[in-house]
């Protein structure tokens, strides 16, 4: 994410994707609000499937090396597993992505303090973050889904009135598109990202895919897997993915990050020098070579990417068509600003004032191999 003013970029160059939208009812929320999912489809089949709760992609059906369709995100069959779950599957997560120390943060020497959902600190927006919120929808020319969300000054103890707009779009050519946009009354802090857990099998564990992270830097963490404020080269450590590795390879290794996170659960900087602010480039690549053969690139212009896998996943979450989510059943890329900025001045920036833009970028990419 670049904060800055921008203007308003046409969309047309995507008008002509082939690309239909269905709405369909996805229940009613505890308190009576109703809740829609739109069925996104190109024209070579591949499938998006978003549901106005949580702004959350619910399934996602690409082709393998065969050109079966299978889906490739996890999640649950009805709105009760996602009003009631706890793992943000495929929600669109807020204010603030990931964690503050201690739920506290300053903006023009005033203090703010929201909620501690995370043991000492605050995780993905608070009690009722962005991903336990009704959205409204909007169909765009092309096969566009619009959602958009205004959050009140002070819900979730964050400043000013801001109005969130994220677009998804499925292209012809097998990407999905995620438009992030949000402007403020109030300077606030802001970071936006998609909490979807992939795995290009579709069952099993994610242990044996390919992945690569272009990134030569990663922030290391404390025992709340708050950063600590370094900087430290991935060279020589498990968290080198520059070139392809599995997780499984390393992430039970006798590291002390590994440890305080169970596994990966960090923050990478991604090699942006030379990239111009609000243009997309390489984050992350993953394979599975295995029978289905897909992979997924991820291209977008935020400093940073968390690599999470899936480490609290302990068989509690029973998602689609019965399936138990066991350990290590998906991993999780959230494109964004690194945890805890506000807190921590020689990180980018995430503040957000009135007069300026959020705009930014992700596009997830299939093939096969």
């Amino acid at each position: 994410m670049q904060l800055r003013l921008v203007t308003l970029i046409s969309l047309s160059v995507f008008a002509m994707q082939a690309t239909t939208i269905q709405k369909s009812d996805f229940g009613k929320t505890p308190d009576g609000t109703a809740v829609a999912i739109y069925t996104m489809t190109n024209s070579k089949g591949m499938e998006a499937k978003v549901i106005t709760y949580g702004g959350a992609l619910v399934s996602l059906k690409t082709p393998d090396r065969t050109g079966a369709m299978g889906d490739v995100v996890l999640g649950y069959d009805n709105l009760t597993g996602y009003t009631g779950g706890k793992a943000f599957f495929g929600a669109l997560v807020g204010r603030y992505a990931n964690r503050i120390a201690k739920g506290q943060f300053a903006i023009d020497g005033k203090t703010y303090n929201v909620p501690k959902n995370d043991g000492a600190n605050a995780l993905h927006g608070g009690l009722r973050g962005f991903d336990k919120r009704v959205w409204t929808a909007r169909e765009l020319p092309g096969g566009a889904l619009e959602l958009t969300y205004i959050s009140k000054d002070g819900e979730e103890g964050y400043p000013g009135t801001l109005t969130a707009t994220v677009t998804y779009t499925l292209t012809d050519d097998n990407r999905l598109r995620l438009h992030y946009a949000a402007v403020t009354d109030k300077p606030t802090v802001l970071n936006l990202t998609n909490h979807s857990y992939f795995n290009l099998k579709g069952k099993g564990d994610i242990l044996g895919h390919l992945v690569t992270l272009n990134a030569d830097r990663y922030t290391p963490v404390d025992a709340g897997l708050i950063p600590t404020g370094k900087l430290l080269p991935v060279d020589g450590t498990p968290f080198d993915f520059r070139h392809p590795r599995t997780p499984g390879e390393r992430i039970g290794q006798a590291d002390e990050q590994l440890k305080l996170a169970k596994g990966y659960d960090h923050n990478w900087i991604l090699n942006r020098t030379g990239v111009a602010p609000g243009v997309l480039s390489l984050a992350a690549r993953v394979a599975e070579d295995g029978v289905s053969g897909r992979v997924m690139e991820i291209y977008t212009d935020q400093p940073g990417i968390q690599f999470y896998t899936g480490n609290f996943l302990d068989g509690t979450e029973k998602g689609k068509g019965g399936q138990v989510y066991n350990l290590h059943a998906g991993f999780c890329f959230e494109t964004q600003h690194y945890p805890d900025s506000p807190n921590e001045p020689t990180f980018p920036s995430t503040v957000l004032r009135p007069g300026q833009k959020y705009d930014t970028t992700t596009e997830f990419r299939f093939s096969t191999k």
